[in-house]
C-alpha cells in the first residue's frame, strides 16, 4: 500500500520516517550484517542499525501518545524525541553515527521551537549539519564509509531545488552514488567484494525518507559478489551480497579485543579530556551528544580503563561490553579467518557493570541490565547472534526474566541456533554456573553440570525499599533494609551491614563451602571485610569471594554454595 506523501517537514513527517526507516532497515538487516567487513568485520551492523532506529521511533511515538487527542507535537518536539532516543539506545559504531546524523538534523529542525513545519531549504540545511556533526563526532574520520555517504547525501541536496520531495530524492540519489563509490575509497571493501554496511543502511533509511515525502519507495542499491559493485534497478528487499562468498576476507591487520559502549553525563570540558583519553586506549572512537548527555564508542583492549575513564569524566550508565570473538576481531596477520561458528558460547544478563566485565572475563556474552531496566527479548537475541555459536547457554539470572529470557531463546531456535535456557534467578547463581562451564563436554552434559551448580547455589540480596509495603518478614517502610532470601523478605532493619550479618547467618545455618559477596557502588566500604571475617570466625572451611558489581540496584548480592 502507497504512503501518503507528506508535504512538509512536521511532526508526522518525523512520525512517518521513523516508521518506514524501521521497516527498511529489518529489510536489509541480515543482508547488511552479511557484508559487515569494517571496522570489525562482527557481522551486526544491521542489527545494531534496526535496534538505534528502533529506540528512536518509539521515542518519537511516546511523543504523540503524550499529546493523545490534545493535539500533536510540534515539528521541533518530534526531532528532539527522535535525537533523544537514538542517542540513549545507539548501537555500535554504526548506531552511535545514525543519532548523530539525526541529533545534527534535530538541531537544526528544531531551532525554532514554535514552527510547526520546514520545507526543503530547512531540510537542506538539516541534511548538512547531520553530515558534519557526524564527521566531527569519530576521531579519525574514514572515506568510503557511512560518513563519506551522508557527505555526498547533503552535497546533492544542497544542489537540489524545490520542495522537501525534491531534496530528499536528490540526498538519497547522491548517498547510492557515493556509496557504489565505496569500494574504491576503502581497500577491505575492495577485497571484500561489497559496499559500506553503515553506508547502506543510511542509503535505507534516505530511501524511507524519500518514500516520506513522495508516497513511493525509490529503487535500491544492490551489491554484487565478491570482486565488483554495480548498481540494479531493484527493490530494497533485493540481497546486498552472497554471504558465502565473504568467507574468507582479508581485512585490516591487528585489533582491540572489546567494544565498549556507554551512555555519560558530562560537561563538555570533561568530554573533550574523555575523547583524548580515549583514543589513546584504542581504536574506532565515536563520542556523540551534547546538552550533558552523550554516547561513548570505543574499541580497546582495556575494557576497564575505558570505562575508568567514563567514571573520571561523569557518569557513564547503561554500559555495555562486547568481547569480539575470535572470528570477528580485525584478524590475525592479515587475513580474516572463516566466518565460522564456535561451537558454544553462555550469553548471560548480568545487573551491574562490574559483574558484566567479570562474566566476559569468563568468556561470556552479556547483556547489561540497568537498575528499573529490564532488557527486551530482543536485546538478548541480539546477544545470542552476536555470540556467534552454535549452542548457546542462556543465563537470565532474574527470576522475572524468565518469560524474555524462554521468548529471546525460542526466537533463536528458529535461527538455527541450539540454546538451553538454565533459571538462574541471580547472578550468583549464574557465577556457580560459569564455574563449572566446560565448552568441550557434550552440550546436555555441560547443560545439566551448570544448571545443577545454579541450583545448588542459594541466593540473597540486600537493598533499600522503596515504599511501605507487606512482606513475609512484616510491614517494611520506605527506608528500611531488606533481607531477601531466595527472592522472599526475610530480615527487616536499619542498618545495611547488620542486615547482611544476619542473613548470611540464616543462609549459613544449613552448610556451605564458598560464599560470594558482590558489593554494589551504594554498599558500606567496610562491609566486605566485616562479613569475610565473620565467615572466618564463626564457619569453619568456607571461603569467600568478594566482586565489585557496579550500579546493580541491590547493595549486595549473597550466593552460598
Amino acid at each position: 500500500m502507497a504512503q501518503v506523501p507528506q508535504t512538509f517537514f512536521d511532526a508526522l513527517a518525523v512520525r512517518t520516517w521513523c516508521g518506514l526507516a524501521l521497516q527498511a532497515l529489518g529489510r536489509a538487516r541480515e543482508e547488511i550484517d552479511a557484508i559487515n567487513v569494517y571496522p570489525v568485520a562482527d557481522g551486526d551492523t544491521g542489527t545494531n542499525l534496526y535496534l538505534t532506529a528502533e529506540s528512536a521511533a518509539a521515542a518519537v511515538e511516546a511523543v504523540f501518545t503524550a499529546y493523545d487527542e490534545n493535539g500533536r507535537p510540534s515539528l521541533a518536539d518530534a526531532v528532539r524525541a527522535m535525537a533523544h532516543g537514538a542517542l540513549i539506545g545507539a548501537r555500535g559504531n554504526s548506531g552511535t553515527i545514525l543519532a548523530q546524523l539525526l541529533r545534527g538534523m534535530a538541531q537544526v529542525l528544531a531551532d525554532d521551537s514554535e514552527a510547526s513545519h520546514t520545507d526543503g531549504t530547512g531540510l537542506r540545511l538539516a541534511l548538512r549539519r547531520a553530515a558534519d556533526s557526524a564527521r566531527e563526532a569519530v576521531a579519525h574520520p574514514v572515506e568510503g564509509t557511512v560518513l563519506s555517504v551522508a557527505s555526498a547525501a547533503a552535497d546533492a541536496a544542497e544542489g537540489s531545488e524545490g520542495d522537501c520531495g525534491a531534496v530528499a530524492r536528490a540526498a538519497y540519489e547522491g548517498a547510492r552514488a557515493a556509496l557504489v563509490a565505496t569500494p574504491g575509497q576503502l581497500a577491505v571493501l575492495e577485497r571484500a567484494g561489497v559496499v559500506d554496511a553503515g553506508g547502506r543502511g543510511l542509503v535505507a533509511v534516505l530511501g524511507a525518507l524519500v518514500e516520506t515525502f513522495t508516497g513511493e519507495a525509490p529503487r535500491m542499491v544492490a551489491a554484487a559478489s565478491a570482486g565488483h559493485t554495480r548498481v540494479d534497478a531493484v527493490s530494497d528487499t533485493a540481497a546486498m551480497v552472497a554471504v558465502d562468498e565473504c568467507a574468507d576476507v582479508p581485512a585490516e591487520a591487528g585489533g582491540p579485543a572489546f567494544e565498549v559502549i556507554y551512555l555519560l553525563e558530562a560537561e563538555d570540558a570533561a568530554v573533550d579530556r574523555l575523547r583524548t583519553r580515549l583514543d589513546a586506549l584504542g581504536d574506532s572512537l565515536v563520542v556523540v551528544g551534547g546538552d550533558g548527555l552523550w554516547n561513548v564508542h570505543v574499541h580497546v583492549d582495556d575494557a576497564g580503563a575505558a570505562v575508568e575513564a567514563g567514571v573520571e569524566a561523569g557518569r557513564p550508565y547503561r554500559i555495555r561490553i562486547t568481547h569480539f570473538a575470535l572470528d570477528d576481531v580485525h584478524t590475525r596477520g592479515g587475513e580474516r579467518p572463516p566466518r565460522e561458528r564456535v561451537q558454544r558460547a553462555v550469553v548471560a544478563v548480568v545487573p551491574g557493570e562490574g559483574l558484566a566485565g567479570l562474566y566476559t572475563e569468563a568468556g561470556a556474552t552479556t547483556v547489561l541490565a540497568r537498575p528499573g531496566e529490564p532488557p527486551a527479548s530482543g536485546e538478548i537475541v541480539e546477544a545470542v547472534r552476536r555470540a556467534h555459536a552454535r549452542e548457546v547457554v542462556l543465563l537470565p539470572n532474574d527470576a522475572d526474566l524468565r518469560h524474555t529470557a524462554a521468548a529471546a531463546a525460542e526466537q533463536a531456535r528458529t535461527e538455527g541456533i541450539r540454546v538451553a535456557l538454565i533459571p538462574t534467578r541471580s547472578a550468583v547463581q549464574g557465577i556457580a554456573a560459569l564455574a563449572v562451564h566446560e565448552p568441550g563436554r557434550r552440550f546436555d552434559e555441560d547443560v545439566v553440570s551448570m544448571t545443577s551448580a545454579a541450583g545448588a547455589t542459594r541466593y540473597a540480596e540486600i537493598a533499600v525499599a522503596e515504599r511501605q509495603s507487606w512482606t513475609l518478614a512484616g510491614i517494611c517502610e520506605a527506608g528500611d533494609v531488606l533481607g531477601l532470601i531466595d527472592g522472599d523478605v526475610a530480615v527487616i532493619g536499619s542498618d545495611i551491614t547488620s542486615a547482611a550479618e544476619t542473613v548470611l547467618d540464616r543462609m549459613l545455618s544449613a552448610g556451605g563451602e564458598l560464599v560470594t559477596l558482590v558489593l554494589g557502588d551504594d554498599a558500606p566500604d567496610s562491609i566486605a571485610d566485616h562479613l569475610e571475617a565473620r565467615v572466618r570466625e564463626a564457619y569453619l572451611a568456607v571461603d569467600t569471594v568478594v566482586y565489585r558489581g557496579g550500579r546493580q540496584g541491590a547493595l549486595l548480592l549473597i550466593g552460598v554454595e
